[in-house]
């Protein structure tokens, strides 16, 4: 494991797809917090969420940043390099609509 990020190249200014948790809001199932894919905007759910989709996205895309945006957390991480990183900016948040246990 290296003790910096090999990914931040990939880091841009995304859109967010949703305003919750894309697949939950599709099924109608809940989530914890929010995590926004920093290389195409996919929102997901976190793995505190029943759904992890934030990480079910990472292992089908293999996109390796995430944003904390539930709300903007200001932290990164990166699933290859298993490492917080600093971000160079927030994404605004556009939403997201509440779904809390």
């Amino acid at each position: 494991m290296s003790k910096h990020c090999t990914h931040l190249h990939l880091i841009a200014t995304v859109t967010p797809s949703a305003l919750g948790c894309e697949e939950c809001l599709k099924t109608g199932d809940e989530w914890v917090h929010l995590r926004l894919c920093r290389v195409c905007g996919h929102v997901g759910c976190c793995d505190d969420s029943p759904n992890r989709h934030a990480t079910k996205h990472f292992h089908a895309t293999q996109h390796p940043v995430i944003e904390g945006y539930d709300p903007p957390e200001g932290w990164g991480w990166c699933f290859v390099d298993k490492l917080m990183i600093e971000l160079p900016d927030q994404t605004p948040q556009v939403g997201p609509i509440p779904k809390f246990y």
